[in-house]
């Protein structure tokens, strides 16, 4: 189960700001973030060596996207395509209501449920395949502004464990600063390893026995169109964030 922290400012100079951790098995093989495919110069995301696909990604034109799994549909599925093709399909839009209008028109009956995020410096969306009611196309919330989580169930939804304890400390926390170069308390709650309840799992940065855990996290801030003088952020802890610094990635 991943986790993608949403802070939306939309007067602000950085109206996006995102944290992500990605979760994932140990073994299963990845690269970190940058151009890895020829068909699509203009996109900077890490690589699933596994699948071809990404996790977590940036276009030139200042969309980003991420792939979340819903609960209970971990891993690869025979006769499913990868979940982390939606987040290179919704890179090939110029910005993000256009590529959330192109994959609302998606046959679900083709993937494993999933939560995509997909958002610019203008608007943030989650496009969700909930697996259930006999839907083939997928729904579509907007995400306001504020502070936002999303992990494997809907946006905002505290009857996740991990969403009940840290979304609130998130919203507390000191904000993101870029201009002031610094992150406020995000890395901090990022590299937590604290949960409530009986489960690892709940916590933001964990290792299970079975080698299931966070393998990375990043950080990412979206520029307003009004200034056009600055470049959209990135930093990337190739690792668990406890052991592992946030490093700038090269466009």
């Amino acid at each position: 189960m991943c986790s993608v922290i949403i802070l939306r400012r939309p007067d602000a100079t950085w109206p996006l700001i995102i944290g992500a951790n990605r979760d994932e098995m140990a073994n299963r093989p990845w690269r970190p973030p940058g151009r890895h495919w020829p068909d699509r110069p203009n996109v900077v995301a890490g690589l699933d060596e596994l699948a071809g696909g990404t996790w977590l990604g940036l276009n030139d034109e200042g969309v980003v996207a991420a792939i979340l799994n819903r609960v209970g549909t971990l891993g690869p599925q025979d006769g499913k395509r990868s979940r982390g093709e939606l987040v290179l399909e919704a890179l090939d839009h110029a910005d993000a209501s256009d590529a959330v209008l192109a994959l609302s028109h998606l046959d679900t009956r083709a993937y494993r449920p999933f939560n995509l995020f997909i958002a610019d410096n203008r608007d943030a969306f989650v496009v969700m395949h909930r697996g259930e009611g006999g839907r083939n196309r997928p729904e579509v919330a907007t995400v306001g502004e504020g502070v936002h989580m999303l992990t494997a169930r809907d946006l905002d939804d505290t009857a996740d464990p991990r969403t009940g304890l840290y979304l609130p400390l998130f919203r507390h926390a000191p904000p993101p600063d870029p201009d002031a170069g610094n992150w406020g308390g995000w890395p901090e709650l990022l590299a937590s390893r604290i949960w409530d309840g009986e489960r690892a799992s709940g916590a933001m940065n964990f290792m299970l026995p079975s080698g299931f855990g966070t393998s990375s996290s990043a950080l990412v801030a979206l520029p307003a169109v009004e200034r056009p003088e600055l470049d959209p952020l990135w930093h990337f802890a190739a690792g668990p964030p406890h052991e592992h610094p946030w490093k700038p990635v090269a466009a």
